[in-house]
């Protein structure tokens, strides 16, 4: 043990310029190295995928060159960027744009970590460009925030372009508009939201952001405390219902035609390894399908190539599709049935829970209830219940466009030109159902759940306060919050004279019995204080008024515990185990 006091005594401090180079921003070189280093992951993971089916395949059409070209290419659609295949039976390029969804997860998600990473430098910091300060519970940093993302978006983009000039020599070739758009759009926004994360989610950028929206509006969209509005919050919900329903329409739909399903997979290709590529598509096109099955479900339908429409009313003759699993969850061609209109059951339901969830916020006053310290839970007028239900809607009809627009594209030229719902069909379906829907259960919830309770039913948002200021003390009630204490159970009607007869042993009236135990109950007359009035205190609510002032102290100057009664009023028989006291 002396050996390790003497060692730890004579262990010195790291020296100033250590502690400068571990506490030292890592700057741009490392948010670019990041950067760089998120897209290398990406590309290799779509590397080793598209190498291992190549060295399954028992057919291959090329060597590991094209194998790589067409991962380059793979990768730079995962990113929304469209295609152009070269090798067609005509000779004529035509574009390939239909992007699954769920390929964009991995580069949004390698961005996001590469962001955060690059970012955290340990804290320490006063604060960054952006005015972030420790006030709405951010974590300080001492990489700024404008040098992190930018420095992992150029480290993005110097790996993203090589990989688009390589791609361009495959079959597969990349479209340069699309690239310059696509690729860098997703860098900023990934990297952006990988900052702000590591900042702790601060809400003073998204107030800045939401400036130009009117004052009436924005405590809809960022509530208190930096969450989300009601009115986002009830937008997520109905934008849950109507993808969640969508993609059980095409689970139902497949099961429906099992038979056709099977045939299809086993018809497409031949060997485990091909069925093992078809299936690993039909997987990252999921997303694709649920938001096909909500267009389908709202109304509008999609299309399967220029001019065949797909909706519950009607169905055009598809063109001849390739026997692709997925397509057998497509309706069969002619005019709707009860079945088919069944679907409208997804957009129905949807609108509900937006309409609920807004009477939910609408009913509480969405002011965190009635803590302590807190504004008081009043309900929403009628009028802003409306305009929390419409800007929901709206917001939900946005998100649905944007999905709509992001699962289609092209799959060739001519007739398969487009595939998939038209965005701007979408949003103004999903507007017209769930501001249907959406207001007056929003509205008829609110009533409902304000209304005056009957005596054996519950009290829900401002009606508990409205119940408690409205009551007065009444004798043998509880004791409600006085300025001098709180009373207890006292059992007192009120006044000095409760008092006094309460001290002397049976209470006026009282039946007899045992008098209550008044020592800690004030003498002054019992005065009500309703919530609202801890509140002009500014926060200087003393927690424990309800204690009594410090009982006297005891024999020989020791304090009396505090459980003991006081000398006055149950005197305790002489201690016989000390000599007696000397006046």
């Amino acid at each position: 043990m002396a050996v390790v006091n003497e060692m730890t005594a004579r262990r010195r401090s790291p020296s100033p310029l250590l502690t400068r180079m571990r506490h030292r921003s890592p700057g741009l070189g490392d948010g670019f190295m990041g950067g760089a280093l998120a897209a290398g992951l990406g590309l290799a993971s779509f590397a080793v995928l598209v190498t291992l089916l190549w060295i399954s395949s028992p057919y291959p059409d090329s060597g590991p060159g094209g194998a790589m070209h067409v991962a380059a290419a793979l990768w730079l659609l995962a990113h929304g960027a469209e295609l152009v295949r070269t090798d067609t039976l005509s000779g004529v390029p035509a574009p390939l744009g239909l992007s699954p969804l769920l390929l964009l997860a991995l580069p949004v998600w390698l961005l996001h970590r590469a962001a955060r990473d690059a970012t955290d430098g340990g804290g320490g910091g006063e604060g960054d460009d952006l005015g972030w300060d420790a006030e709405e519970g951010t974590v300080p940093s001492l990489v700024s925030a404008r040098t992190a993302w930018a420095g992992v978006v150029l480290g993005y983009l110097a790996v993203a372009t090589p990989a688009a000039l390589y791609a361009a020599g495959g079959v597969l070739r990349p479209s340069w508009v699309w690239v310059g758009v696509c690729v860098p759009l997703v860098a900023v926004v990934a990297a952006g939201a990988g900052v702000w994360s590591a900042y702790g989610r601060p809400g003073r950028p998204l107030r800045h952001l939401l400036g130009v929206l009117p004052p009436g509006v924005r405590p809809l969209v960022l509530g208190p405390g930096r969450r989300p509005g009601l009115a986002v919050r009830a937008a997520a919900a109905g934008a849950a219902v109507l993808l969640g329903g969508g993609a059980l329409l095409v689970v139902v739909s497949l099961v429906w035609h099992g038979a056709t399903t099977q045939a299809g997979l086993l018809r497409l290709t031949e060997g485990w390894s091909g069925r093992f590529a078809v299936l690993l598509l039909c997987a990252a096109l999921v997303p694709n399908a649920a938001v096909w099955g909500a267009a389908y479900a709202l109304g509008p339908g999609f299309t399967l190539g220029a001019g065949h429409a797909v909706g519950p009313l009607a169905s055009a003759p598809a063109p001849l599709l390739p026997p692709f699993p997925l397509l057998a969850a497509v309706p069969e061609a002619g005019q709707g049935t009860p079945v088919h209109w069944a679907a409208g059951a997804v957009p129905l339901a949807a609108g509900l829970v937006v309409g609920w969830t807004v009477a939910k916020g609408a009913a509480s006053g969405e002011r965190g209830g009635t803590r302590p310290g807190g504004p008081r839970a009043v309900p929403w007028s009628a009028g802003r219940t409306v305009r929390a239900a419409a800007l929901a809607s709206v917001l939900c009809a946005a998100v649905l466009a944007g999905l709509a627009a992001l699962s289609g594209g092209p799959l060739g030229s001519g007739v398969l030109s487009r595939f998939g719902p038209v965005w701007w069909q979408v949003a103004a379906a999903t507007l017209a159902w769930l501001g249907l829907l959406a207001i007056p259960t929003a509205v008829g919830g609110r009533a409902w759940r304000c209304r005056t309770p009957g005596p054996d039913e519950p009290m829900a948002g401002g009606q508990r306060e409205k119940a408690a200021a409205g009551r007065t003390r009444k004798g043998g009630g509880r004791g409600t919050f006085t300025p001098t204490g709180a009373a207890g159970n006292a059992g007192v009607a009120g006044g000095t004279e409760a008092a006094e007869g309460a001290r002397g042993g049976d209470a006026p009236g009282g039946g007899g019995g045992p008098a209550p135990d008044t020592r800690y109950a004030p003498c002054a007359p019992y005065t009500s204080w309703e919530y609202d009035a801890l509140q002009d205190h500014d926060g200087d609510f003393a927690l424990y008024d309800f204690l009594t002032p410090d009982p006297g102290p005891g024999r020989y100057g020791s304090p009396a515990p505090y459980d003991s009664p006081a000398p006055y009023e149950n005197p305790s028989p002489p201690d016989r185990s000390f000599p007696p006291e000397i006046p």
